[in-house]
């Protein structure tokens, strides 16, 4: 006979994973892990998790969930809380990292080898330094001379990482292209999303190349900031040339100025600038009135639809007919 279920024997209600997000640069990409056994972890807290270049100390950045499709589990638990000792450990080894980016540099310009260390990397811990390096486009190096030189004066196991001039110049910061004192990249863009120079053509910028290049070599990330809101406002206005009525009378569309959702046109010698509600498509206008005004040629040749309507109305009548039951029923 089975033994009743009391509170005691009773199966305890699963605990719901708490995944958060950690990053391991002040402004770097956020990666999830699975932090169930850790209730009373809270936001801005160290941790010390493992990764594919061995212990990291990382700081939780975000309580809440990855959105959908932004990553996929199973996660990594975080292992542990990091203590006052983890956190100077950290410390001594960021020390050491300019001392060893200042070799590598070194070691590399003895091999003649065509590369820029940008930075050199310690795990928490010391296990690891990694070396992040970028060449120019197009440039295959090999590093492997440069690695097996700097394993023999340091202790950690060495790594050589290639970075791309995004992240290059990211790491390096300072001031961009357009002014600012801190380059975006450095300051809050946390991922890299793609640019092409379509976005440059839907805001009507120069394709010059010194006004559209970031001080990394490539496209400006700030081509995307605008860039949506240009594409939906031009799909609701008239393009360049087209012909448009207006209230100061009909001209032709002389620019598109998409973020005050109106055009310049130019009517007889004069330019005015007109909102979107207070144009007249003349183009369409002018096709609707010929349509109107044609002759109806009849059912094959009917322009107007009228016939065609006329036809299903024969035939509704037709069909009634046909099912009303005859006197001899």
């Amino acid at each position: 006979m089975q033994a009743p279920i009391t509170e005691e024997t009773a199966p305890a209600a699963a605990t719901p994973q708490k995944i958060v997000g950690v990053r391991f640069m002040p402004v770097g990409k956020l990666y999830h892990f699975d932090a169930t056994h850790l209730r009373d972890l809270r936001a801005d807290d160290w941790v010390v998790v493992s990764t594919t270049r061995g212990k990291q100390l990382g700081q939780v950045a975000s309580l809440e969930p990855p959105k959908h499709g932004a990553a996929d589990g199973p996660f990594k638990l975080i292992e542990r809380i990091a203590t006052n000792r983890d956190l100077a450990l950290k410390k001594y080894w960021e020390t050491q990292e300019i001392e060893a980016m200042v070799i590598g540099r070194e070691r590399a310009q003895a091999l003649n080898l065509n590369l820029k260390i940008v930075k050199a990397e310690y795990t928490f811990d010391g296990a690891r330094l990694s070396f992040l390096y970028s060449v120019e486009e197009n440039v295959e190096v090999n590093v492997d001379p440069l690695r097996a030189d700097l394993q023999s004066q340091f202790r950690a196991k060495v790594e050589m990482r290639l970075i791309g001039p995004r992240d290059a110049a990211k790491i390096i910061g300072g001031g961009g292209a357009c002014g600012l004192t801190e380059r975006c990249c450095s300051r809050f863009l946390t991922d890299f999303s793609p640019i092409s120079v379509k976005m440059a053509k839907e805001q009507g910028l120069s394709l010059n190349p010194q006004e559209i290049t970031g001080m990394c070599g490539r496209l400006r990330c700030c081509l995307l900031y605008e860039y949506e809101q240009y594409a939906e406002a031009r799909k609701l206005l008239p393009k360049r040339n087209k012909e448009v009525g207006t209230p100061h009378g009909p001209g032709k569309v002389w620019d598109v100025l998409p973020l005050k959702d109106a055009v310049l046109v130019m009517v007889g010698e004069t330019l005015h600038e007109v909102k979107r509600e207070d144009l007249t498509p003349l183009a369409e206008l002018e096709a609707l009135q010929k349509k109107a005004e044609a002759p109806c040629s009849g059912a094959h040749g009917c322009s107007c639809g009228a016939h065609r309507k006329t036809g299903k109305k024969k035939r509704e009548h037709k069909d009634q007919r046909g099912n009303r039951p005859s006197p001899a029923q």
